[in-house]
């Protein structure tokens, strides 16, 4: 049985976690985490990650200010950790994969398994389409969404870029650029409005034909559920930097 640690146990995210494990015979709520929204929940909750003693792994469904803390909660108590927020700095990212050299660490842009396997598609799409194609990746989001292009809309650019030598450039916002598209570039457009809980769309435009990938996700509970899974996954595993792949390959 895996004990789990919410972090952020009380927002939209937190609380999906929470009925995810309840649906999983394989683990438990240890303990929740979380400084806000104060409500009574029927597991032990704290302010802090540094008042939990005990626990298997930690799901982080927070805010990206709270890493700092939690790696070095983490790796002072050599905890998994399984990073589901998104939003963070090159300098944020590096601070992860430090952290995973001493202790297992799963890390994705996007725990739903539908959107990995758009990310493959598009990959293997830019490789058979070569560069007669533009592509174009456009990402919608509710308007509470505060981090914009999406962290997914970044990790399916750089899969697609690295599956090509890195050949492209990112275009965020076309406005104000006087000038023809150039073919060495990936652009992304970022929606926000209403509910929308994530759509994704990879565009290949090519001469007189287009072919679009997309994935909508119509509620949170496919993210909780694929970080819940990391969770399980995770725990007991060596120290090292793991993602959606490992997961699914593990299946």
């Amino acid at each position: 049985m895996t004990k789990i640690i919410i972090n952020g146990c009380n927002g939209k995210m937190g609380r999906a976690v929470a009925s995810a494990i309840n649906t999983h015979e394989d683990c438990s709520i240890f303990a929740g985490v979380d400084v806000y929204n104060k409500i009574d929940n029927p597991f032990p909750t704290f302010d802090t990650i540094g008042e939990v003693n005990g626990g298997d792994v930690i799901v982080d469904f927070s805010n990206p200010s709270s890493l700092p803390d939690l790696l070095e909660y983490a790796v002072a108590t050599k905890t998994p950790i399984v990073i589901a927020t998104t939003g963070y700095s090159e300098a944020d990212i590096a601070n992860i994969k430090e952290a995973a050299k001493a202790i297992p660490v799963f890390f994705t842009f996007n725990m739903s398994l539908g959107i990995n396997l758009l990310c493959s598609l598009a990959v293997t799409a830019s490789k058979i389409l070569g560069g007669g194609f533009d592509v174009e990746i456009v990402e919608k989001h509710h308007n509470q969404k505060v981090d914009a292009p999406s962290g997914t809309a970044i990790m399916l650019a750089n899969a697609i870029n690295e599956a090509n030598d890195n050949k492209y450039k990112y275009v965020y916002d076309r406005h104000s650029i006087r000038e023809r598209r150039s073919a060495n570039e990936i652009g992304m457009h970022a929606v926000r409005g209403g509910s929308i809980v994530g759509d994704h769309d990879v565009i290949f435009a090519g001469h007189d034909e287009v072919i679009t990938l997309s994935h909508s996700a119509y509620s949170k509970e496919v993210f909780a559920v694929g970080a819940v899974n990391a969770a399980v996954f995770i725990a007991g595993k060596p120290a090292g930097l793991y993602d959606m792949k490992d997961l699914i390959e593990n299946k």
